[in-house]
Parts: C-alpha cells; structure tokens; sequence
C-alpha cells in the first residue's frame, strides 16, 4: 500500500511538472520540420512563419528540413515527437496522399492541427525552350508520344504527381504516357527540367516563381477557377481546355498528437497574429502563395473533407492502393 502511495504521488508530482512546463511554454528554441527540401514553396512560407512566431514567442524557431519517402520522413518526425511544443510541423497535403498509396498508415488525425494557413493551385511549367506555347500544345505532345514527355515535382503519387495524372485522364489520355519521376518538391523538380532531366513540373505558380522571373521556365496553365494575380497572363485550364479539373495544395502548422492546452493556448494567437501581419501578407502576395485561414473545428473540417476528396480522386486514377 505504501509503495503504491508513493507512486501515485511521483505520478501526480511528474503530471503536475509537466503541466508546469507546458503553461510557461515556451522556455527554450522550438523545431519546426519541414517535410520538403529548402527552396520549395513549403519551405519558404515555413521560415516567414518561423521568423514570425520568433517575434511573438520570445524564443529561436529553427526551421528543420527532414526529406524523403515522398513526404513520409518528415511527417513520421512531426508525428513522432513529444507532445511538449518544442517541435512542430509544416503538414502538407500529401498526409491525405500517403495513407492511401500505403505508404504509411499516418493520417491528419495522428497530429493536432493548430491552423491551416496556405492554399495554392497547381500550374503546368515547362522549360522556357520548350516549344510548347500553350497546354494544347502539351496535352497533344503527350498524346503523340507516350512515354517520352517525363514529369516531376514531388515524390510519386504526391500532389503534383495527382495534379497532371487527373488532368491527363480528363482529357482522355492515359495518365502513364506521362512517366513520373519522383523528387523532393518543387525545387528539384524545376531544377531538373531546366537541366533537361524533365520535360514537365506541374507545381504551385508560386513554387515556379524565381525561375519564372528569371526566364527559365514557362507557366501554361492553372488548374484553378480564377488566374494568379501575380501571373494574369495565365489561363487557367477551364480557359485552355473547357476541362473542369482542379487540383490545390496547403499547408497547415500542426504538433504531435496531444499538444497540450496550454501550448495551444499559446501557440494559435501568436499565428494568428503573424498570419495577418503585414510582413506575412506582403511576403505572400509577393511571391503568389494563397492566404487561407482554418483554426480548431474548422481546420478539422476541412482536414477531413480535403482526406475524403483526394482519396475518392487517388481511385480514380488508378493511385490508391
């Protein structure tokens, strides 16, 4: 009886520390994963909000890059992690991808969501010397020559990969005439096709930005219901095509399963706050990405039906296991 006693009390005493610990959060730098490689579109809005919350937390936000396994790596690492705060995570679309190609059985709900902050279409780039103009001019490239225009821009049956895979089955082609050949994100991906590695990266227009700018690649469409501001003078598929295809990816910050309370309590206002800083929202525009806000049961929501949409989508072109 008495052994017993004096374990329940280590155990309410070390409950109670920890509670301690996590109403001062935070005491120390915090890690924030990025699932992707540096210079893709997850790992720069990552470092805008880790610079950010900086500011609001008082304390170093080391933004950490933990690639592979098509996104599974870094996720595994975020989902992983104590519950404490000390490290968080950029969650991507592609944990609503993964499960369903059996690549890990990790889903939305193995994490807690803090806030959804980011939501971009997909575009089509290819080279600037490419002599394709125009997506008809790509879509009949593919058609006359199955297997030899490849694709990149993130690991296989990831977002990009779903991106041109629908695309292709809407407009009657087999989505294998387009071979994809997996990379880190966005990054790698454009870097390969400028070398020649790739004829094809579709990925957000704000990913495709700096080598737009610089005249190395070439934007066709986007498969959205509006064109980019940045970019008007891309037509989106609707415009190309008539086809009704879509195809966006977000971002959310996100913790481990079972992020205390207090930490969230915390953690939420001070990117709230960031997110409709004038520094976040200049950065944004500046660079293309969409500005979206999702927090508590409605980050949940749309965490749940984006799950729901893809794998009904992953189905039907052949991707989901």
């Amino acid at each position: 009886m008495q052994r017993r006693s004096l374990f329940a009390l280590a155990a309410g005493a070390a409950m109670f520390a920890f509670a301690g610990a996590a109403a001062a959060w935070p005491t120390r730098p915090i890690t924030l994963i990025v699932p992707w490689g540096a210079g893709g579109g997850t790992d720069a809005t990552a470092r805008v909000i880790g610079s950010l919350l900086e500011k609001e937390l008082g304390q170093p936000v080391n933004v950490v890059n933990r690639t592979g396994g098509s996104g599974v790596v870094g996720h595994t690492a975020i989902a992983t992690a104590a519950p404490d705060g000390y490290t968080l995570g950029i969650m991507t679309v592609e944990i609503n991808m993964m499960h369903w190609q059996g690549l890990t059985q990790l889903t939305h709900q193995s994490y807690t969501p803090v806030a959804v902050y980011n939501i971009d279409p997909a575009g089509v780039q290819v080279a600037t010397d490419a002599p394709y103009k125009t997506i008809k001019d790509l879509l009949d490239a593919i058609k006359a020559n199955p297997g030899k225009l490849k694709a990149s821009g993130t690991g296989q049956g990831g977002i990009w990969h779903l991106a041109i895979a629908g695309m292709l089955k809407d407009a009657g082609i087999d989505p294998a005439a387009a071979p994809w050949v997996p990379s880190q994100g966005a990054a790698s991906g454009l870097q390969d096709m400028v070398a020649g590695g790739v004829q094809v990266v579709p990925c957000s227009i704000p990913e495709a930005r700096a080598m737009l700018d610089a005249g190395k690649v070439r934007s066709l469409v986007i498969m959205d219901g509006k064109r980019n501001p940045v970019y008007p003078n891309v037509p989106t598929l609707k415009e190309a095509t008539g086809s009704d295809w879509s195809m966006a990816a977000w971002r959310a910050v996100v913790g481990p399963k079972g992020l205390p309370k207090e930490v969230t309590d915390k953690l939420l206002p001070a990117l709230k706050k960031a997110h409709e800083s004038k520094e976040f929202r200049d950065f944004m525009a500046k660079q293309g990405f969409g500005v979206f806000w999702a927090e508590g049961a409605a980050a949940t929501a749309f965490l749940t039906k984006s799950d729901a949409d893809l794998g009904g989508v992953m189905k039907a072109v052949g991707l989901a296991k």
